[in-house]
């Protein structure tokens, strides 16, 4: 539904100046705390090929809605009728003081991707987005607008590579040459006469393949292509039944998404820090133990994640996660006595989990090395305070 109706000849006054109001639109969107933003038309219907053999390859795993609506995520004007151009923002979201390897390298600790701390950002930024609108119509008049983070059938990446607000890495990420790729994205569609920016056209991930080598899973059967089933956060967040066997063990102890593809990333070294408030990291999630965190009742979990990303796995589903996690832990008698003492309050599916957690923590393997420092050590050093 647009945010603001157009007038009644359906247009912006004639004496508009395009380059004009360009300027002044990006002027408001850094006003509001957006990072970057970008202009992009909306013919992005050269993705079409490679969205559908993505799609026949089975990449897309469970997430069914990446089926649909296909003529939609080519062509935003169908989704939004009346659209010329979209507005393209950035925003960071990782706070300088959070940890990263550190806590990957702790299997007791509870590893949850960085963008998922604090609150969950489509809300911040689909808000600002609204915000602009609104700021726009103040001074020009009604306009047509709409704004998405992450929803509807959007094809974001595409849009913000159009917009010039970086490229594609080879780990599928929207990568900025100063500012690496810790960052979400929204658009905000709109029928001004925008002036688009140059699309952003070099590769600067040439030979490196890090990214590449170091995901747990092997989710990435060539550059540029990521396989959703494999990929530890479809495995965490979007698969709602069992976890295959084959990559528990090396989930380790990521319980909710995972970030290594960025944290081995050479780019990221000139990461920009986040100040917002909204991304701080809440009830500890930064720094929490597998155990402290499986032992939450449902009305716990309810309460500390309201207003979180985390709330999309579910409370089910984040047990499942955890339980894989404590399995992976070595955590002895103490962890098994966690896991065995929730066991009959929990579904079927994380049961399932449980004792195979169980099975593997009387193994007692130590934990699987881990692949950031084991292929890559000087790309990560920059994020431990001590060198390794």
């Amino acid at each position: 539904m647009s945010t603001n109706q157009p007038p009644d000849n359906g247009c912006l006054p004639t004496h508009i100046d395009p380059k004009a109001l360009t300027e002044q639109v990006k002027t408001l969107a850094r006003d509001l705390g957006f990072h970057e933003v970008g202009i992009s038309s909306i013919d992005i219907s050269a993705q079409r090929p490679r969205l559908e053999q993505w799609l026949q390859q089975g990449y897309q795993g469970e997430m069914e809605f990446m089926e649909r609506h296909q003529d939609k995520r080519t062509q935003p004007d169908q989704l939004h009728p009346g659209t010329l151009n979209a507005i393209c923002v950035r925003m960071e979201y990782l706070p300088p003081e959070v940890e990263t390897v550190r806590v990957l390298q702790n299997p007791q600790q509870a590893y949850i991707s960085r963008y998922a701390l604090g609150r969950d950002y489509h809300k911040p930024v689909r808000k600002r987005l609204a915000q602009l609108a609104k700021k726009i119509a103040e001074i020009h008049g009604p306009f047509i607008s709409r704004p998405f983070v992450d929803s509807a059938p959007v094809m974001e990446k595409p849009l913000a590579q159009k917009a010039g607000l970086g490229w594609q890495g080879k780990h599928s990420l929207i990568i900025d040459r100063s500012a690496g790729s810790y960052f979400v994205i929204g658009e905000l569609l709109t029928d001004l006469p925008l002036i688009p920016d140059p699309p952003y056209e070099e590769d600067h991930c040439r030979r490196c393949t890090a990214c590449m080598d170091v995901c747990p899973t092997n989710a990435f059967p060539e550059p540029y292509v990521l396989d959703a089933r494999r990929c530890i956060s479809y495995l965490t967040i979007e698969l709602k039944g069992s976890i295959p066997e084959e990559f528990r063990p090396l989930i380790g102890n990521r319980v909710f998404g995972c970030d290594d593809c960025q944290l081995v990333c050479p780019w990221n070294r000139y990461c920009h820090y986040t100040d917002q408030q909204d991304f701080k990291p809440r009830h500890g999630l930064d720094q929490a133990q597998l155990i402290d965190l499986f032992n939450w009742s449902e009305a716990e979990f309810l309460k500390n994640t309201e207003g979180s990303p985390i709330r999309r796995c579910g409370y089910q589903g984040w047990l499942r996660n955890l339980a894989v996690g404590i399995g992976n832990s070595n955590g002895g008698e103490t962890a098994i006595n966690a896991l065995s003492e929730k066991r009959e309050s929990c579904s079927p599916m994380v049961q399932e989990h449980i004792d195979w957690a169980i099975q593997e923590l009387q193994k007692g393997a130590a934990p699987a090395a881990l692949p950031l420092t084991e292929h890559h050590p000087r790309k990560v050093r920059h994020l431990l305070k001590t060198k390794f």
